[in-house]
């Protein structure tokens, strides 16, 4: 039996995207990769997955008619470990859920759920330790501003607490290590991405925001400017870390 390679872009739009290639090809080996393929072996079986909206969708439709919404989060959260290899766990949990006739959450004797599992539990906890232990300190526009480096990519999961309880306030998280933070404008909230690629500073951008809030408000001040040329807008941004038709699913709940 033949082992099929799918290339994604890595994100949640796209791997459900693969696993509809998956059914779509009747594939039964796969592994999955992300970025460019640079193997060339003779007769091997590659799909390039193109990531799309209307095949995402109908993946996830199928997906609530078989686990329940907190199984919807919580497989989201795994993603967002964004550990390395483990992609090919998610597609087979969502495999797993597809072809059997019963719900698959608590079949811990399986390994793709114990594994899903096990994701949420590092997520959950990565996410608790930021809740409790960002720190903001007020910039001269009276924006909070917190720099982190969360082991795994748990921004989009901390709005809600922050939201509720800085709501009378402007503030932005910014994870350093990903490169994107969150900004809060008493409204609403949006991601943001800022170009630190000329500080000629510490590798500690937090460090450099303590000795120097200039810094920070140089590229804020950039920012803004940025967003209101069309030139420059970053419209992938978003989609790239969670798109807003998947926050729902985003809870204290995973």
């Amino acid at each position: 039996m033949a082992l099929t390679t799918l290339i994604y872009d890595g994100t949640f739009e796209g791997l459900l995207s693969a696993v509809y290639e998956v059914y779509a090809h009747h594939l039964q080996l796969v592994k999955l990769h992300t970025g460019e393929w640079h193997n060339s072996a003779l007769f091997e079986n590659v799909i390039t997955v193109t990531t799309d909206e209307t095949r995402a969708a109908r993946v996830l439709k199928g997906l609530k008619e078989r686990v329940s919404h907190i199984g919807i989060q919580r497989l989201y959260a795994a993603h967002l470990a964004g550990i390395a290899g483990e992609d090919i766990n998610l597609l087979g949990y969502m495999r797993y859920a597809f072809d059997s006739p019963v719900n698959i959450e608590e079949d811990y004797g399986n390994k793709y759920v114990t594994r899903v599992s096990e994701l949420v539990r590092m997520v959950r906890r990565e996410k608790h330790r930021m809740e409790a232990f960002v720190r903001f300190q007020q910039l001269t526009d009276g924006t909070f501003y917190a720099g982190v480096e969360p082991d795994f990519n748990v921004l989009p999961l901390l709005i809600r607490h922050f939201k509720s309880r800085y709501a009378d306030q402007k503030w932005m998280i910014y994870d350093i290590k990903r490169k994107y933070g969150v900004y809060y404008d008493l409204h609403d909230t949006q991601f943001v991405e800022m170009d630190f690629a000329d500080l000629n500073k510490p590798n500690s951008v937090v460090a450099a925001f303590a000795e120097d809030e200039s810094v920070y408000q140089h590229l804020w001040k950039n920012y803004f400017n940025s967003v209101n040329i069309a030139s420059r807008k970053n419209t992938k941004l978003h989609v790239r870390h969670i798109p807003k038709r998947y926050w729902k699913h985003l809870t204290e709940k995973i």
